[in-house]
């Protein structure tokens, strides 16, 4: 136990069910009129419920004009194996999953390290609605419209040093919310990382939302990210860590199966996975035997994000950092 000035009385001390549930308590006070004055900017960068709206969120120009997948193609299609390994199993158990109280441990090389709150990092920030090709390496592919802020917009908070090479992104592992875990499929917690100027790029984005409302569990809630360019397992899911680093960090996938899944996992047509092309994709859509059936379409280079991100790999052998 820690410290505890003994001038406090014991029934003076808030419990630990009612500490954890503070922000709980303190919103329905709120709405109930039991607390009139309080502002509500102490809560202002809280999140919604799942699955409610997201207020405030404006269009980002740059979105595609592309028609978005269905809301139930997106939360119902999904690659999140903490929660088992079929495209169903993280809609059927991902509600198990505590997504309040919330926070994101920042270690590493920066000058303001510490365990931050959601209510910490969201509060600074103007959420955006981008409309973005999302690629999985399987050779499907959806477009989704995301909720967010730039990631690097919240990296620089956090002052990294100039030994901050590399970010890498840790998602919560708990075993008791998560059936997944109990499985070795993968070396948890599922980790991810970025180069520092991959991280800052303005197309990578800190997302929150979907559809204009809050993430569904299954998609990665409270926090994921998104890189556009990148095959889909590089979005890391439901954020805990955020750890900056000299030396390029482990990521899942390529610790598991090195020879299929570089560090870099660009969206490249030109370089086949070794157990099938990269060269086409399929858009998830519909279901049974329509779906199985829809026409395949040429994949594009960065997944259509050249013009914006080539210039980030300016002499690098994409064949052998793949």
């Amino acid at each position: 136990m820690g410290w505890v000035d003994k001038r406090i009385k014991p029934s003076e001390i808030t419990p630990e069910e009612v500490f954890v549930r503070r922000r709980e308590i303190v919103k329905s006070a709120v709405a109930l009129g039991l607390i009139p004055g309080l502002a509500s900017e102490s809560f202002a960068a809280v999140l919604p419920a799942e699955g409610d709206r997201l207020e405030n969120v404006s269009r980002w120009p740059g979105s595609l004009d592309e028609e978005p997948n269905s809301f139930e193609d997106v939360s119902t299609f999904n690659n999140f194996y903490e929660f088992g390994t079929r495209k169903e199993d993280p809609s059927r158990y991902a509600h198990r999953m505590k997504t309040d109280p919330w926070s994101v441990k920042v270690t590493g090389e920066c000058s303001k390290p510490g365990t931050y709150t959601l209510e910490d990092i969201l509060k600074p920030h103007a959420l955006e609605e981008r409309v973005y090709r999302f690629r999985c390496v399987e050779a499907w592919s959806m477009i989704v419209p995301w909720v967010g802020f730039p990631l690097g917009d919240l990296l620089k908070r956090f002052e990294p040093t100039s030994n901050a090479k590399y970010v890498q992104f840790f998602s919560l592992a708990d075993p008791q919310q998560m059936p997944g875990i109990r499985y070795p499929v993968l070396k948890w917690p599922y980790r991810e990382g970025l180069r520092m100027d991959e991280a800052m790029h303005p197309l990578t984005l800190l997302t929150v939302g979907m559809y204009g409302r809050v993430l569904p569990n299954q998609n990665g809630a409270p926090l994921r990210l998104i890189v556009p360019w990148k095959y889909g397992f590089k979005s890391i899911k439901s954020i805990v860590r955020i750890h900056f680093t000299e030396t390029q960090p482990e990521t899942s996938w390529n610790m598991a199966a090195p020879h299929e899944y570089g560090f870099y996992s660009n969206v490249n047509p030109n370089v086949d996975h070794p157990r099938w092309s990269q060269a086409t994709e399929r858009r998830i859509g519909g279901s049974g035997l329509s779906a199985l059936l829809s026409p395949r379409q040429p994949t594009l280079m960065f997944n259509g994000y050249a013009e914006e991100v080539a210039s980030l790999y300016t002499g690098l052998d994409l064949r052998k950092y793949y």
